[in-house]
């Protein structure tokens, strides 16, 4: 069930969305070689917390973290471990807030000191879907223009999508419907209506589009160990159009 949010709820939605944003513009100086992604995670946790939200994610079906930390061929849902970033990763950062019962959710893919062409060209296209497909977002447009915008931009410039992940809506829980495929799928096609809040996610790889979970149950790499990007914001639909409630 699709849940349009009014407008108590979404002015706490917009609340949460807010100390995301601020978390993330916290955390990117932190992205460079030699910090491990469990110190990013502590100090996501230590933010989230003194400024009175809890991490969506950490004990979400079991998930043991804050964020979710992919590098490099990790897609999403890296967990966060002790090894250090070096010079020319690529890391995935995915992360929500709960505040006061209502959640953000969004991912950048940042580098880590100087990258190759390749990669940052990958990060590129990939946020330049996500900008393609928020571009979709007015009301009576389909759930599938939102897709199509990222398959379309992604295949153009060489790239493929990842098919087993998706976005989602989001707000009163963390993942709520409809489901927001990469690609245009045979599945439900809901029209976009002024209300809806969603989390729109494109996930691209280099090479294969094909991904594979490892044994943790969690961590999801490309099945050809290519690098992949994962770029995410919360979007609000409104009467004219939308209004996209988290930065990085």
């Amino acid at each position: 069930m699709i849940r349009l949010k009014n407008e108590r709820q979404i002015e706490g939605i917009r609340a949460s969305c807010a100390m995301l944003s601020e978390m993330y513009e916290a955390l990117k100086p932190l992205v460079k070689p030699g910090v491990t992604p469990k110190e990013l995670d502590t100090f996501a946790e230590e933010f989230i917390r003194a400024h009175g939200g809890k991490p969506a994610f950490l004990g979400y079906e079991g998930y043991p973290a804050t964020l979710c930390v992919s590098v490099n061929e990790v897609v999403i849902h890296g967990i966060p471990h002790d090894r250090p970033l070096v010079e020319g990763d690529i890391v995935g950062i995915d992360s929500g807030i709960e505040l006061n019962g209502y959640f953000s959710d969004a991912a950048i893919t940042l580098p880590v000191g100087a990258i190759s062409p390749e990669a940052q060209r990958l990060l590129d296209v990939t946020r330049e879907c996500l900008n393609l497909a928020i571009a979709q977002i007015v009301p009576h447009a389909r759930i599938s223009d939102i897709s199509r915008a990222v398959f379309s931009h992604a295949t153009k410039n060489g790239f493929k999508v990842v098919r087993q992940y998706c976005g989602h809506g989001v707000g009163l829980e963390i993942h709520e419907d409809p489901q927001i495929p990469n690609y245009v799928s045979v599945g439900p096609n809901p029209r976009i209506m002024p209300g809806m809040v969603l989390a729109i996610e494109p996930m691209i790889n280099i090479g294969t589009s094909d991904v594979r979970v490892l044994d943790d149950d969690w961590t999801v790499v490309t099945m050809d160990g290519s690098l992949s990007a994962h770029f995410e914001h919360t979007v609000l639909v409104t009467t004219d159009g939308c209004e996209v409630l988290t930065r990085w």
